[in-house]
């Protein structure tokens, strides 16, 4: 009788090469850890996650509540989105941006990310680069290598305010370079490109025939005399080759409600609108109906939310600062701070001696609680990424932990 030998294939085969070599979310990843400890008891305070802390408006909950009460809701609709979403997409971008677009030119993707990956993934090659000003929000660099893309790192420093210069990309290109991604408000910097500079990087673009994937999900939150200035604004010529990405995540406080979008031309669209055919299909139906109603609301309850975050930015701005070590230039936009951690690093705190921003914020969760997220995520060593979209009092708490323990330093 014959044998029945077990499956001797390799560990190895058995996920493909392409998504093994995925880098894990290391915001989400530090906020679900955050999570875990809170629940077994330990009084953890999370800085990790970008997400504000109020709910969302009432009057887009209503919306989603009556959506889900039609029939017509609970079907299959257009893979690009409700028609209507589409068209409040196009007149909330000329309200916001300055610019017309066609509701054509509109796809609804479930969240921001979606609409990242589509995008890479509907106009970058093998081979293709993507020059990627950095520090960078996580996602980009998994997603331009799901493309088949290479990330191309400009690095823009503290001393730069973290806002990289058309001599860098310059110096930066060369003839496999097709993309270049452009996000103002940064995340995770809170940088802001000034008007100028964003017209001054626009063109060089379209001067060097170099795709802009522009990245426009915190346009509303913008502080002191910063403004958000839409690429496609600035330098009009450049609509045929951007793609705009967007959503009502940050803005209207709808994270979990998983509404995105992009904004490019016909043919990039339909290629992206076929591959979301065979990758999910269209948004929730109900999301979609909540998103309608946030896009063609007024700013009021978004206005009231920038209010807060511009008062916890300045608590954060004051108390960071005040740490010996850490330099920090302020934020302009989004709701997240930056700080450059390098004169830290050496120190000998509790024992423990961290040598880069991945074990610094290993020690601050362990011996203070608190949960940030090491620059490592998003580039170079050296630095921290902290959300201040959370409550007033927790940040309070969670930054003066943080001050106290970097205080034993020696």
């Amino acid at each position: 009788m014959a044998l029945v030998t077990q499956n001797t294939i390799s560990p190895r085969s058995r996920v493909s090469t392409r998504v093994a070599a995925i880098a894990e979310s290391a915001t989400l990843a530090v906020d679900a850890k955050a999570k875990a400890l809170k629940a077994a008891g330990r009084p953890v305070i999370g800085f990790g996650a970008g997400e504000p802390d109020f709910p969302t408006p009432d009057y887009i909950v209503e919306a989603a509540v009556a959506a889900a009460r039609e029939p017509a809701s609970h079907r299959y609709s257009p893979t690009a989105g409700l028609p209507a979403l589409r068209e409040g997409i196009a007149a909330k971008t000329l309200r916001d941006s300055g610019y017309e677009v066609s509701p054509g030119s509109v796809l609804v993707t479930n969240g921001g990310k979606q609409a990242v990956y589509q995008a890479f993934a509907s106009i970058v090659d093998p081979g293709d680069e993507v020059l990627l000003p950095a520090p960078y929000w996580t996602t980009y660099p998994e997603a331009i290598r799901l493309a088949g893309g290479v990330p191309v790192e400009v690095v823009a420093g503290v001393d730069q305010g973290y806002l990289v210069t058309v001599e860098q990309l310059e110096a930066a290109r060369t003839e496999r370079t097709k993309v270049l991604l452009f996000c103002s408000p940064s995340n995770p910097t809170g940088a802001v490109y000034s008007p100028e500079q964003t017209a001054e990087i626009g063109r060089w673009a379209l001067e060097h025939g170099i795709w802009v994937i522009t990245d426009e999900i915190y346009e509303h939150l913008t502080y002191d005399d910063a403004v958000f200035t839409p690429i496609v604004r600035a330098v009009p010529e450049l609509a045929d080759t951007t793609i705009v990405l967007n959503g009502v995540a940050k803005t209207y406080a709808m994270t979990g409600w998983r509404v995105g979008w992009m904004i490019a031309p016909a043919d990039v669209i339909k290629a992206a609108t076929n591959l979301q055919s065979h990758l999910s299909s269209n948004v929730a139906n109900v999301s979609q109906r909540a998103a309608l109603a946030a896009v063609t609301g007024d700013l009021s309850a978004v206005e009231k939310m920038r209010a807060a975050f511009d008062r916890r930015r300045r608590t954060m701005v004051e108390m960071l600062t005040a740490i010996d070590g850490v330099v920090l230039p302020a934020p302009q936009g989004a709701f997240y701070a930056y700080p450059s951690v390098e004169g830290v690093l050496g120190r000998t705190i509790r024992g423990v001696t961290p040598t880069n921003s991945v074990e610094l914020a290993a020690l601050i969760l362990e011996q203070a609680e608190v949960a940030v997220v090491p620059g490592e995520a998003f580039g170079p060593s050296g630095y921290l990424r902290l959300s201040y979209a959370l409550g007033d009092d927790d940040l309070v708490e969670g930054v003066t932990r943080i001050q106290r323990l970097l205080a034993e330093g020696v």
